[in-house]
């Protein structure tokens, strides 16, 4: 069986959970990082030399890197549905879910440190401001993006809307001021409805 190390708050682990979920695959999860330790244990850094969260086993691979997950997941148990068929659809969901990586996390990774994990004293608000205009730019380009598809990477869900719906939930749930972005809520409010996300990824932020 699959086995998912990883613990269920985290936005990275979420994307794999919830993955294997919207496609019925039966896994394991142990929890492993945050208060859970393991991930600097020399068993656990033979499989994962990064030390983060997640990591599968899946027979004799070993795997890390939430994204690489996904995308693996996806092409061998979902090929023409999470994992788009044609190569010009594959294309663009690798397009956005780097560009989850590259542009919109770095910004609201920050952000969400910031307001969540930092004690109220010790918060740097005028980072915290910083991050929350830099994350509100970069999902203007999202919102544009989907003026023109129902998802992400075209007008059927895909692994795209995984990698990146995790990161939004973060953004939609934390008390901020949020700029109107009539498409991506339009998005937001479709995953919303999906069961496995509802489960998986809309849980308190931690």
């Amino acid at each position: 069986m699959l086995v998912v190390w990883g613990r269920a708050n985290s936005v990275n682990v979420q994307k794999v959970l919830w993955c294997c979920a919207e496609m019925g695959l039966a896994y394991e999860r142990k929890d492993a990082g945050g208060p859970f330790g393991i991930v600097n244990t020399p068993e656990y850094r033979r499989m994962n030399p990064n030390g983060l969260v997640p990591t599968i086993v899946d027979d004799d691979l070993v795997l890390w890197e939430s994204h690489a997950i996904v995308r693996y997941l996806a092409a061998r148990h979902s090929r023409g549905g999470l994992c788009p068929a044609d190569q010009k659809a594959r294309a663009v969901a690798d397009q956005w879910m780097d560009w989850h990586v590259s542009t919109l996390w770095p910004a609201l990774r920050p952000l969400f440190l910031g307001l969540i994990r930092t004690p109220p004293e010790q918060r740097d608000l005028a980072g915290i401001e910083s991050a929350r205009k830099k994350c509100a730019e970069a999902l203007e380009m999202l919102d544009h993006r989907l003026t023109a598809t129902e998802y992400v990477a075209g007008d059927t869900f895909t692994m795209a809307d995984i990698a990146l719906g995790c990161g939004v939930w973060r953004w939609m749930a934390l008390p901020i001021e949020r700029p109107s972005l009539p498409s991506a809520q339009r998005w937001f409010d479709m995953l919303a409805r999906r069961p496995a996300f509802k489960e998986i990824v809309m849980q308190p932020l931690s």
